[in-house]
């Protein structure tokens, strides 16, 4: 098989590619990374040495794309399908960016370190740092609200690479700072973004690795 992707299930990054690649139904070897075995580890890191899941291999383009997004418009660029994720239209494709970027940077990041946290050992944990991290979450949870307030989709009408970050973006960021009781609009269209088909089956093939997600007692505030 031409594409190989590599990741792991539980990876928001790697959801987030693999989302496009469900959508259009593109043909594709996953392949697991896992990054605590040795030997695959070294594998991983003689592909790509900065480590950092998820990457594209294209054999028969004889390419390694990492980077979700630049993974994502490769695919629009090389293997394109029914479902437009990158617009051909300049205007429409800046706001797909802007969203797109949003979801990584003031989502995913801060999301991601609330669970880095998490994962700290008692005397090496950081309040500041945690703290700002929520605050971050809860601005970019405001901006959404009143984004989602007027458009169905995250740059528009449309399903696009920017719902493809959304997705699990959002969906770890509610595990670790709940908005769907605060934030209406953006709780609805979390609702939109799970009833999708390749986010749903993204999410059914993390299941059997949840348990390695850190949990925290009490509610996260």
């Amino acid at each position: 098989m031409s594409l190989k992707f590599h990741s792991h299930p539980l990876s928001s990054f790697g959801q987030k590619a693999v989302i496009a690649l469900y959508e259009n139904d593109t043909p594709f070897e996953f392949c697991l990374v896992d990054l605590s075995n040795e030997k695959g580890r070294a594998v991983f890191l003689a592909l790509w040495p900065l480590g950092k899941m998820p990457v594209l291999q294209d054999d028969a383009r004889g390419r390694t794309i990492p980077e979700t997004s630049i993974i994502i418009e490769y695919l629009a660029q090389h293997y394109p399908g029914k479902q437009v994720l990158v617009p051909t239209d300049p205007e429409a494709a800046l706001q797909v960016r802007l969203w797109d970027r949003f979801h990584d940077l003031y989502v995913a990041q801060p999301m991601q370190r609330i669970v880095e946290e998490r994962l700290r050992p008692a005397d090496a944990k950081d309040p500041h740092r945690l703290a700002a991290a929520k605050t971050g979450l809860r601005k970019a949870y405001d901006i959404l609200e009143r984004e989602m307030g007027r458009k169905t989709w995250a740059a528009g009408e449309r399903f696009t690479m920017a719902d493809c970050a959304a997705a699990p973006a959002l969906f770890y960021a509610n595990e670790v700072q709940p908005f769907v009781d605060s934030h209406r609009n953006l709780a609805r269209y979390f609702e939109r973004l799970m009833a999708r088909p390749s986010f749903a089956r993204a999410v059914e093939e993390a299941k059997p690795f949840w348990h390695f997600f850190p949990k925290e007692s009490g509610a996260a505030t």
